[in-house]
């Protein structure tokens, strides 16, 4: 998890040590953090980081040009889809230019006196954070800057406007001129700094996309899409019912949890050995994400473990674990008395009841002893994976973790063998 945003002080000391000093002019006068720090008209002739790695120095001049493209600060002939995707193809491709991208955009959305611009740079940051999260030394700082602009609209209008009013004193359409750059494309900047807030705890505990296709136009688009509308997956179990309730108004369960665990049994994953066990391909898994994503289920599909994986993706990435924190001493307090162990989940919220218990009744049906022996998979071996899907133990000491490790798996056995899911079909 991350730190607390590190104050201002602390963040001019780490530009101080981290930022590669850039100099102007025929004497080679060294520019200030402040200005190294404010949006930019012109290129850069070096990274804004220090590095020693020449291909990093290369890429990290155009990738600045890129930014500048993306924001509608240079033509470009390329679509801002186009340029989004080479940029973060090129960050995801190569580690070293991460950090150095999210401090660009740090600088591009400092003190820029166009709102669009300003905008379309918080938008490539929402994107980005989808792939890939800063180094852990660079997250801090990151977390501190998008802190800072959680509630910043009234400064950032006063801002411009004021830039506006010195510029426009002697033209007499100043106002409408105003309104003009003010108004421009996009949201108000705090609704990208709360999303990339939420974003960047999140992908610095998952790491951003994995397998080894690299980004795509539809994954970028995707990324995009989800600043305004909120992903199926990483969001709370209520904003994903609230999502759901025009097109699936009478459903008491979510349509990702329902469709993919019937999805995997469609597919005979009660039959397949080490279902839950063995993932499924890591870009086949992030394919369907997409399209689950988009209220799709395909019909190619045809191993089972693509959407068992995914299914366990979607129950580990909520933001909020199915089991809510609350709950999480008195589940590992019970781990061995059944009776205990069932009376948990009836003091869960009703929601979150529900869910746990369509879980465990799914998971019932892998511990029949007919699919035991096809699967491998006995109850043991399904507590073991579903565990850290469903618990979160928030201890930082390894030997907590793993004690309440052995402690997790033990209680959702008692679950899957003793918790009464009879119910569940009608719900269905």
């Amino acid at each position: 998890t991350l730190r607390k945003p590190i104050s201002q002080s602390s963040m001019a000391d780490w530009a101080s040590k981290n930022l590669n000093m850039h100099t102007q002019g025929i004497f080679r006068r060294r520019i200030s953090i402040s200005n190294m720090l404010s949006w930019n008209g012109g290129s850069i002739k070096k990274p804004m980081l220090i590095t020693s790695n020449r291909t990093i120095k290369k890429e990290a001049c155009e990738m600045f040009k890129l930014v500048q493209s993306y924001m509608g600060d240079r033509q470009t002939r390329m679509d801002r889809n186009h340029v989004a995707l080479v940029t973060v193809t090129k960050c995801w491709s190569m580690q070293g230019l991460r950090d150095e991208l999210y401090i660009q955009l740090i600088r591009q959305t400092t003190d820029n006196m166009c709102y669009r611009s300003l905008a379309w740079g918080w938008e490539l940051m929402a994107i980005s954070l989808a792939f890939f999260s800063p180094s852990p030394k660079f997250q801090s700082y990151l977390e501190g800057y998008i802190y800072r602009h959680l509630d910043s609209d009234e400064k950032i209008a006063q801002h411009i406007k004021e830039h506006l009013d010195l510029k426009n004193k002697k033209i007499t359409k100043s106002r409408k001129k105003r309104k003009q750059n003010t108004e421009d494309e996009g949201l108000p900047i705090s609704t990208y700094a709360k999303y990339c807030y939420r974003k960047l705890h999140k992908v610095a505990i998952t790491g951003g996309k994995k397998g080894l296709r690299k980004p795509t136009v539809e994954e970028i688009t995707h990324a995009r899409n989800a600043i305004l509308t909120p992903s199926l997956f990483g969001s709370s179990l209520e904003e994903i019912m609230l999502r759901q309730q025009d097109m699936y108004p009478g459903s008491k369960l979510p349509w990702v949890q329902t469709q993919l665990s019937q999805q995997v049994l469609a597919l005979g994953g009660e039959q397949t050995e080490g279902i839950f066990r063995i993932p499924g391909d890591i870009d086949e898994v992030n394919a369907l994400k997409l399209q689950v994503d988009q209220w799709r289920i395909p019909n190619s599909l045809s191993d089972p473990n693509i959407p068992a994986s995914l299914l366990k993706l979607w129950y580990r990435e909520l933001e909020e674990p199915v089991i809510p924190q609350q709950f999480y001493k008195e589940c590992i307090s019970n781990y061995e008395n059944p009776d205990a162990a069932v009376a948990v989940v009836q003091l869960l919220p009703e929601l979150n009841r529900l869910v746990l218990c369509y879980l465990i009744h799914f998971l019932q049906i892998f511990a029949q002893p007919s699919n035991v022996g096809r699967t491998k998979m006995d109850v043991n071996n399904l507590a073991m994976v579903m565990a850290p899907n469903c618990l979160r133990c928030q201890s930082d000491d390894p030997r907590v973790i793993f004690e309440n490790t052995r402690k997790e798996m033990s209680f959702l056995r008692m679950l899957i063998v003793h918790l009464d899911t009879s119910f569940i079909k009608g719900l269905v």
